[in-house]
């Protein structure tokens, strides 16, 4: 019962926090929003019972792809001077 809730809960968080980076003016900002709701994503699929996905996203999903995202926004701004 308990793990139904803080299913909701988290599933309520990944959400708002989308929605956040969708309207995030700066992105910087939605670059960390997205970070957040990939590593929420891996929470909840470990209480899916599911360790081998979770690991997966919270590696890639939610370390790398923010990484390469600020890598690249960094180049933008240093092209465009």
């Amino acid at each position: 019962m308990i793990i139904k809730i803080v299913a909701i809960i988290i599933g309520l968080l990944i959400i708002g926090l989308a929605i956040y980076a969708l309207h995030a003016k700066k992105l910087t900002v939605a670059i960390l929003g997205a970070g957040a709701v990939s590593l929420l994503a891996s929470i909840m699929f470990l209480l899916l019972a599911a360790p081998d996905v979770a690991m997966t996203e919270a590696a890639i999903g939610s370390g790398l792809s923010t990484i390469i995202f600020f890598y690249v926004l960094n180049k933008i701004r240093k092209q465009n001077g």
